[in-house]
């Protein structure tokens, strides 16, 4: 089961950290940027990309457990950001780390199953079969309901991955829905949580922790012991640390079911660690990660 995956995974790197990669072709690392000299100006872009994604993983790799790689980034290049985002995950599984596609996707069942397989694999077609991105986790948006996560569900179970639904995010606005209170009492976000704890319960693990996690915001950590309480088997990713204003050391609550039950993202934060503390961006990315590796590893 995935969860004993992530569990395993987590005690061999000994790191709860995930790399995000949300790369700006108008930003990359200095010497990365124009590198490429041929092909359209999407395809140099996508190289520049590439470069500055490996550097980057090449750097932090060992302080880290996962690369999280958000889509649109990628995806705004065209064909050439989908097959640099290929590229890139390639590299990430290359040096042991697990792959998170950050799409929030979420449609009605028949989209959502064609969504899945593009992002997990498993395209059966009469030319033969195409392996899709092959991410070891996405993240799923809940707001068309328990039959818009189904899909992704068991299409996971099936290659292996799990899946991460939005439940409170770590954006301000998500207090406009998420936080808002339902007839029935309770919030839109803890009845989220019931339906993942819900999905996830019939895949439980040795490690105990299920193939269905939870998206928690890093800004918000007085919703997790609320949050464990409905998603008790839950891996919970915890975006928001850094740029965003979360702190390490207030995300205690999530790690109930062991040191695989949270998952730490840090982005800008790490990416750009050279612009906050000075030095080479590589030394400054390392350094920034392992601190992160530290302080969460102590909880």
């Amino acid at each position: 089961m995935f969860g004993d995956t992530l569990a395993t995974r987590v005690a061999e790197r000994e790191s709860q950290i995930v790399l995000g990669l949300d790369p700006d072709p108008a930003a990359l690392w200095p010497g990365r940027a124009g590198e490429p000299a041929q092909g359209s100006p999407a395809e140099r872009a996508g190289e520049a990309v590439l470069g500055h994604c490996r550097a980057l993983i090449d750097a932090t790799a060992d302080a880290c457990v996962a690369v999280k790689l958000q889509l649109a980034c990628f995806e705004r290049l065209g064909t050439a950001g989908w097959s640099t985002l290929e590229a890139v995950a390639a590299h990430a599984r290359g040096l042991g780390l697990l792959v998170i596609a950050d799409g929030k996707r979420g449609d009605i069942p028949v989209s959502a199953a064609a969504y899945a397989q593009a992002l997990l694999g498993g395209i059966e077609t009469s030319f033969g079969a195409v392996p899709g991105l092959r991410a070891d986790l996405l993240t799923v948006n809940p707001l068309m309901g328990t039959d818009a996560i189904e899909p992704f569900v068991a299409a996971a179970r099936s290659a292996g991955a799990g899946v991460l639904v939005l439940v409170r995010t770590s954006n301000t606005g998500a207090a406009d829905v998420e936080d808002l209170e339902l007839r029935g009492g309770g919030a839109v976000w803890e009845r989220v949580a019931t339906i993942v704890g819900a999905l996830g319960a019939s895949a439980v693990g040795e490690a105990g922790l299920s193939d269905v996690g939870a998206v928690m915001g890093a800004t918000e950590p007085r919703h997790l012991l609320r949050a464990r309480e409905l998603m008790g088997n839950a891996t919970f990713l915890l975006p928001g640390v850094g740029a965003q204003g979360g702190r390490v050391e207030d995300l205690a609550p999530a790690f109930a079911p062991g040191r695989a039950g949270g998952l730490i993202t840090a982005s800008r934060s790490i990416a750009n660690a050279h612009v906050q503390n000075g030095g080479e961006p590589a030394a400054a990315a390392r350094a920034e990660a392992e601190r992160l590796r530290e302080r969460a590893w102590a909880l």
